[in-house]
């Protein structure tokens, strides 16, 4: 019997060791949202997936459905967000996001916006930011809005159906700022994750 084989781009969110040198990648897809992929002698040195599937990469990669779940085909590393960044914050900012992700989006379920969004502003918080606290909260929030865990009707005027490039950090005012941190903690705590 034949498998069907799935290409697409992904992120890398986590991985697990498994046995002596398999590893599981908790993978986000465009096109099938959040699964585990298991990957065969990943961690021996000879293994042209090791490097590739590192932590925080956009990847494009074939993803085989068995029947004990989903198998790494090939792989091509895009970019690593985490090497990319400019510096100590810029990382710590990326981190926040794919943590984010990692807790909040469960299941195989497709989200093709929510990926290219997260995309964009991994990109974008990856540089040099002014204002990189409140975009990367401004970002998060707009993160747990789309996944269902804040209300868009509660967002200021200023972030409601905005996209990413349209997004100025000087037009927030400090009531703003301290709504869209409000919406957060309550997000958060709410969702018992």
């Amino acid at each position: 019997m034949a498998y069907a084989t799935y290409t697409t781009n992904a992120l890398v969110c986590g991985t697990f060791d498994r046995n002596t040198a398999d590893r599981s990648y908790l993978l986000f897809t465009r096109e099938a949202g959040m699964l585990y992929a298991d990957a065969r002698s990943a961690r021996e040195e000879r293994s042209r997936q090791r490097y590739s599937l590192q932590d925080f990469t956009l990847v494009r990669v074939s993803l085989v459905k068995g029947k004990g779940g989903w198998k790494v085909g090939s792989i091509q590393a895009l970019r690593n967000f985490y090497h990319e960044a400019t510096d100590q914050a810029a990382r710590g900012s990326v981190v926040s996001v794919f943590r984010l992700l990692r807790r909040f989006f469960k299941g195989e379920e497709p989200a093709p916006e929510l990926f290219d969004y997260i995309v964009q502003a991994v990109e974008k918080l990856a540089i040099k930011q002014p204002e990189r606290a409140l975009l990367q909260m401004l970002v998060q929030v707009h993160i747990l809005t789309e996944l269902g865990y804040v209300d868009n009707q509660l967002l200021p005027s200023t972030l409601q159906n905005r996209t990413l490039a349209s997004l100025d950090t000087t037009n927030y005012s400090e009531t703003d700022e301290r709504t869209i941190e409000k919406l957060y903690v309550q997000a958060v705590s709410a969702s018992h994750l």
